[in-house]
């Protein structure tokens, strides 16, 4: 039943003056969504293409924020467990360390691990992110500013050399699939739901522009028009994980891919196939028919 909805003529939404003209240009191949007629080529394709090349754009982004955890986060998370004291835990909503404080464990320009029981601010790092552990609770800086986060008072939490080292070397690849997996999913997932959300205007500027889309030729060209944003922002990630951009930049790259996914949702439709006109088959009743030869 869904599918005989989305395949509803648009001629007869357009009404008895218009039908749909089978060959009025030729079939564009749809593969690469980088311009306003590839991605309107996307609305004639197969459900199949569409999602076969939103996932090849789906692994590129993946894999660039797994390439970024792997370069920029994780060795400071290795320098930061080495340089931790042999005892030391999180027990009863407190953190006993028995080392110095304050005391900056590791840091770069992306990220910072330091201890400040009285968060008395003497460990700053320039970090984009910084975790600052405290007594009783621990804060997360940043560009947006801070978050106080306090220990849970049920759990013991090891804080020390001797037990995180062999436990974050063994959920270290882990972490690195599942969050090359849940990339994958949310991106996809998200791209349904915003097609869904956005294929309704797809098919208004469609239709004021006499253009040939039904509903699912809509849903599939929105689908396609959010993918050349969403390569924007896997560049961007590549550019501040090398240090080309700083954390501002990438702000500006995330807020650009979703002006570019809107400007593609209006322009590619005009890329579409034309509606052909036709003349309401029915004769002039002022006008008498021709004699009969």
């Amino acid at each position: 039943m869904l599918s005989s909805i989305f395949d509803l003529p648009f001629s007869f939404i357009r009404g008895n003056s218009q039908r749909v003209s089978e060959a009025d240009s030729p079939k564009r191949v749809a593969w690469l969504p980088l311009t306003p007629p590839g991605v309107a080529a996307f609305a004639g394709a197969s459900l199949g293409r569409l999602l076969c090349v939103q996932l090849v754009f789906a692994l590129l982004a993946a894999s660039a924020v797994v390439w970024f955890l792997t370069t920029a986060w994780f060795p400071v998370v290795d320098a930061a467990i080495r340089q931790l004291p042999a005892q030391g835990e999180i027990h009863d909503g407190q953190l006993n360390w028995p080392a110095d404080s304050p005391e900056l464990l590791a840091g770069g320009s992306f990220l910072a691990f330091s201890v400040d029981l009285e968060h008395a601010g003497r460990s700053r790092a320039p970090a984009h992110v910084q975790v600052e552990f405290g007594r009783h609770d621990l804060y997360l800086f940043s560009l947006l500013g801070y978050q106080q986060l306090n220990y849970p008072r049920d759990w013991i939490i090891a804080f020390n050399r001797t037990e995180l080292e062999p436990k974050w070397g063994a959920w270290r690849p882990p972490i690195l699939w599942l969050t090359f997996g849940a990339v994958i999913a949310g991106l996809m997932a998200s791209w349904a739901a915003l097609a869904t959300l956005y294929f309704l205007p797809v098919w208004l500027a469609g239709f004021f522009a006499n253009r040939r889309l039904d509903f699912r030729a809509s849903w599939q060209l929105a689908g396609a028009a959010l993918l050349p944003g969403a390569l924007l922002l896997t560049a961007a990630v590549f550019l501040y994980g090398s240090g080309a951009f700083d954390l501002v930049q990438l702000a500006a790259a995330f807020a650009a891919h979703l002006a570019i996914g809107w400007i593609y949702l209006f322009a590619a439709p005009l890329c579409a196939p034309k509606l052909a006109a036709v003349a309401v088959a029915k004769g002039n009743p002022f006008v008498p028919p021709p004699p009969n030869s």
